[in-house]
Formats: C-alpha cells, structure tokens, sequence
C-alpha cells in the first residue's frame, strides 16, 4: 500500500478536458498545433495546470520520486476518466533523462517554472511525439515541469 496521497479528482476532471478534445487524433503535428491554439500557454487552462502541478508537487501526490536529479511520477493510470491516456509529471531541471520510446506517441505540456527553461529545445506550450519516436527527455536553460500523456500508459524505457 502507497502512503502517497491520492490524485485529486479535481486534477482528473481538469486533465480530462484535453482528452476528450484528443479522442482518437493521431499524435502529430497536426495535434500539437490544435493544442496549442485551444490550450495555449497563455490561457487560464494552462494557468490552473501549472497551479494544480504546482500544488501536488508540494503537496506529495506528484513527482513523489526521485532518480537521477529527475522527480516524477504516474499521477493517473490510464483509464476511462482520461480518455485512455495515463498522466505523468516530471519536474527537471538541466538535465538529460532516460533514453525511452513511445509506442503509441507522447503529448507532453511543458510548463516553465524558470522563464527560459526548455524540454527538448521547446518552451512552455505542447509537443505532440508520435507513435514509434523515441527520445532522451532533455531540460535546459532551468527547471520545468512536464506533464505527460501517453496512450494506454505506454512507455519503453531503454537500456
């Protein structure tokens, strides 16, 4: 039994928003466009993420691990509430992550919690991997937190 607090369902519901608008999309850069233009990193969508973020980080129920200077964690298992995409939020700051692969793609929100930091040369806003793509996840220029969803929850970590 986990003593990490449990996922607010007031996070889920917020999260589910996205999803539902994803529904079965393919994941590419036609996506990443639509997501930015009806989500964007100036909008009060974006605004209450990086607040719930914020919250659960300090609160225990997000990034409750740590390895390799990256905090992360697996805030939603994938499932109806989320349309079927898990929910992931790493916190990292200049560092470079594990080499993985995304089998079905990866929609990640970038969110800067120092004004010039950078996930995979990108500031705050969304960045939409496609099925197959693989990556060593990479914060520069500070620290960020980075939600990710992944269809069915599926990563593949590398050796």
């Amino acid at each position: 039994m986990s003593d990490r607090p449990a996922t607010p369902s007031e996070f889920v519901d917020h999260l589910a928003v996205v999803t539902s608008t994803i529904g079965n999309r393919p994941l590419d850069t036609a996506l990443e466009t639509a997501l930015n233009a009806s989500f964007p990193a100036d909008g009060d969508w974006f605004a209450k993420t990086v607040l719930l973020c914020r919250k659960g980080v300090a609160d225990g129920w997000l990034c409750g691990r740590e390895a390799g200077g990256i905090k992360f964690g697996r805030a939603v298992a994938a499932g109806d509430a989320t349309h079927r995409f898990s929910v992931d939020v790493v916190e990292m700051e200049d560092v470079v992550g594990p080499h993985h692969a995304h089998p079905g793609g990866e929609i990640d929100l970038i969110m800067p919690l120092d004004k010039a930091a950078e996930f995979d040369g990108k500031g705050a806003g969304w960045m939409v991997y496609d099925a197959g793509s693989a990556h060593c996840p990479t914060v520069a220029k500070g620290r960020a937190l980075v939600l990710y969803l992944l269809p069915e929850g599926a990563i593949e970590f590398t050796r």
